[in-house]
């Protein structure tokens, strides 16, 4: 039987302590555990980027052993490593993160950059603002990143979950963002209000396909930020169902999208019949992932 509770050997360096714990999670099968395991030991000790390494032959603190253990143990119970740091970085920030949000991923900084670069062009004056939403926004990553890199920019963000909002509202306060945010369901909280940009990462896994995921997203990140129905695209449906409550259509809409949705999201925005240009984004993996619709 595998021990499955992490226990630090006695009298150990930071090395030989990040050995043992890659080591463990390793036998736990956790995936990519040397980095997990620096991750978390980099945390406990307060060590990032060169003070990790240049402390890799000194003594463990003993006083840090039970924060490493019990760190190392959640991991190898299947626990996210951003959960138990309570932080993951997107852009360049550190954004906290907890079981009510969304672990920001790398891909939807690419949104994030389409959005800086077509939003951009929608603009006459270099002065002229433009008013954006960032529907179910989570920890509040896509909403933020828009307001810190584009000052002129009135930033609003809408979430169902109460829990998700005030993840989100802390990390615009620690990051110095002006964002405005709303609760309610996808469009509604925008009732009447004209957009120029319309940006969202809503769910889109299919429902049928959530017990495939890997345990530590299926079991801990939030199933209302993961499920899109039967096939995956019932919030692409409902928002453009929704667009009649906003006072005009955005000028520019843009969504991050899971594997093989691309073309049934262009094709919504087609028939909705509001955008000139549907461009489609890849990930760095070659994967379209994001679908924009833009009206210039």
């Amino acid at each position: 039987m595998k021990r499955t509770i992490f226990e630090l050997t006695p009298k150990r360096s930071i090395r030989e302590a990040f050995v043992e714990a890659s080591s463990f999670l390793d036998r736990m099968r956790v995936m990519e555990p040397q980095r997990n395991a620096q991750l978390l030991l980099g945390h406990v000790l307060g060590l990032s980027g060169t003070s990790y390494y240049m402390a890799l032959a000194d003594p463990f603190p003993e006083d840090r052993c039970h924060a490493l253990e019990v760190a190392i143990t959640r991991k190898a119970q299947g626990v996210p490593a951003q959960y138990i740091i309570g932080e993951q970085e997107f852009y360049g920030r550190p954004f906290e993160v907890s079981p009510a949000v969304l672990i920001p991923r790398p891909e939807t900084e690419l949104l994030v950059e389409a959005v800086l670069k077509y939003g951009q062009e929608l603009t006459r004056r270099p002065d002229e603002g433009l008013k954006v939403a960032d529907i179910g926004t989570g920890s509040g990553a896509i909403a933020i990143t828009l307001a810190l890199q584009s000052k002129g920019w009135d930033v609003l963000a809408s979430d169902i979950s109460p829990d998700a909002l005030e993840v989100a509202a802390r990390n615009a306060k620690q990051l110095g963002a002006q964002v405005e945010f709303r609760q309610g369901n996808l469009l509604e909280p925008f009732a009447g209000m004209g957009l120029d940009i319309l940006v969202s990462n809503p769910p889109y896994i299919p429902a049928q396909d959530i017990e495939e995921l890997q345990p530590e997203v299926r079991d801990y990140e939030p199933r209302t930020a993961l499920d899109g129905g039967p096939d995956g695209l019932n919030p692409y449906r409902i928002m453009m169902a929704q667009l009649p409550l906003l006072s005009s259509p955005p000028r520019l809409i843009a969504f991050e999208l899971g594997m093989g949705q691309a073309g049934d999201v262009a094709e919504l925005l087609r028939k909705a019949g509001h955008w000139e240009e549907i461009v489609t984004v890849p990930d760095l993996a070659g994967i379209d992932r994001h679908v924009l619709g833009i009206f210039r």
